[in-house]
């Protein structure tokens, strides 16, 4: 059985992107071991609303891994301590009894902070709306095995398909970039046979929407890969580049045609 747990906890409040924002200390007792992060929050805003003060604004839906809503900074890493785990699957355990906790928002230009924990990460909707679909005319499905896809190819797309869109990337990049969630976003589509007609214009689209949305580029660091809660490898960066470069040359043949 696991043991409560006792800690201090530091949380980022801000009022909005504009406010310059500050940390307030709170000071956590005997907190089960088999709580997960989220359920201690909301342990905290219920004891912050008894004593009548401002409940802390954090984002949450799914709690069970899936929805990437749950973007909170602990302790330097982006959704905590853990290795292919959402803040929301992070248990009180893994933290010590006496120990430190500071919870930050991401930390971004492309994600501006609406109230304390909560960013805007509606620039990932406005990414996927550049290029993150396939324009398919309209009728009845096909059916799943009418296009034979070898299983490799198959896996590999679903691998980039794993992708929740959390933010982790960007909050781990020292450049803000997004590139490993376009590429994601990119690869699984451009892989499949129903993707590779619009393969190039996808990538140069939601490249330069990307870049419009203020994010950085890629430096190779791959703090995006070890911090990606699913697991996202940068090969997918690698592809997207080669299909940006490819966008690119097209476009030169065209001009000089």
């Amino acid at each position: 059985m696991d043991k409560n747990i006792s800690f201090t906890l530091k949380v980022w409040r801000q009022n909005g992107p504009k406010d310059k924002g500050h940390f307030d200390t709170f000071q956590m007792k005997d907190i089960p071991g088999d709580t997960s992060f989220l359920e201690m929050l909301d342990i905290l805003n219920e004891m912050l609303i008894e004593e009548g003060k401002e409940p802390i604004v954090f984002d949450h839906d799914c709690r069970e891994g899936i929805c990437g809503m749950c973007s909170l900074y602990i302790n330097g890493h982006p959704h905590g301590p853990a290795t292919g785990a959402t803040t929301c699957q992070i248990y009180m355990r893994r933290f010590k009894d006496g120990d430190t906790i500071t919870v930050e928002p991401w930390r971004s230009a492309g994600f501006p902070v609406i109230k304390d924990l909560m960013v805007d990460r509606s620039a990932y909707d406005k990414i996927m709306q550049a290029g993150g679909f396939v324009s398919v005319s309209t009728g009845a499905p096909q059916d799943a095995n009418a296009i034979l896809i070898p299983k490799t190819v198959a896996d590999e797309a679903m691998d980039a398909a794993t992708c929740i869109g959390c933010g982790a990337c960007v909050a781990a990049c020292k450049n803000g970039s997004a590139m490993l969630f376009v590429s994601a976003k990119v690869s699984q589509l451009n892989l499949l046979p129903q993707g590779k007609p619009e393969a190039l214009r996808r990538a140069k689209a939601m490249l330069s929407k990307m870049d419009e949305l203020g994010f950085g580029n890629c430096t190779n660091t791959r703090a995006c890969e070890a911090e990606c809660p699913k697991c996202v490898s940068i090969s997918n960066i690698a592809r997207l580049n080669r299909d940006f470069i490819k966008a690119k040359l097209k476009d030169l043949s065209l001009i000089h045609i």
